[in-house]
């Protein structure tokens, strides 16, 4: 009989990873032009990556496609900005935090503290698209959709 091997905890996965930074397989840098990031990993049944953010660097309010994730700050601090209610509600990670998010969620991520930020990332499924929404009179508005290999 085959045994279904359960699935990884995807915050467990990257808090493995953001505690072995000198571990990843790409070195650790800063951009100041715009967010770096980089895939550290890719396994069958998820991805993980590396980001990191100088002050005042952030995403646009995005979804993730369809995939499932899990993020945790390795250092600095991160403030996810989440839609509820038709208005943007704020939560602020710092370092050693993270957080679980399903498929459906839709967030923006920003660095608005004064010292850079490193955030480790797991998908599962690995990122084939992601969505971009502008926030209008309290209703998600699909700004864009990003594909994998195109857009990143």
């Amino acid at each position: 009989m085959k045994r279904d091997r359960p699935e990884p905890d995807l915050l467990a996965v990257a808090a493995r990873w953001a505690a072995d930074p000198a571990g990843w397989p790409v070195p650790l840098r800063f951009d100041p032009a715009e967010r770096w990031y980089a895939r550290l990993a890719v396994a069958a049944d998820h991805e993980v990556w590396a980001l990191s953010w100088l002050p005042g660097q952030g995403t646009d309010l995005h979804d993730h496609g369809g995939s499932a994730g899990a993020f945790v700050v390795l250092a600095g601090a991160l403030n996810e900005e989440t839609v509820g209610g038709g208005r943007l509600r704020a939560h602020r990670l710092a370092a050693g935090s993270g957080r679980r998010f399903g498929v459906r969620h839709v967030h923006q991520v920003t660095n608005r503290g004064d010292v850079p930020a490193v955030s480790v990332h797991v998908y599962r499924p690995a990122l084939r698209r992601m969505t971009r929404y502008a926030l209008a009179d309290g209703r998600l508005r699909v700004a864009e959709v990003a594909e994998a290999g195109i857009a990143w």
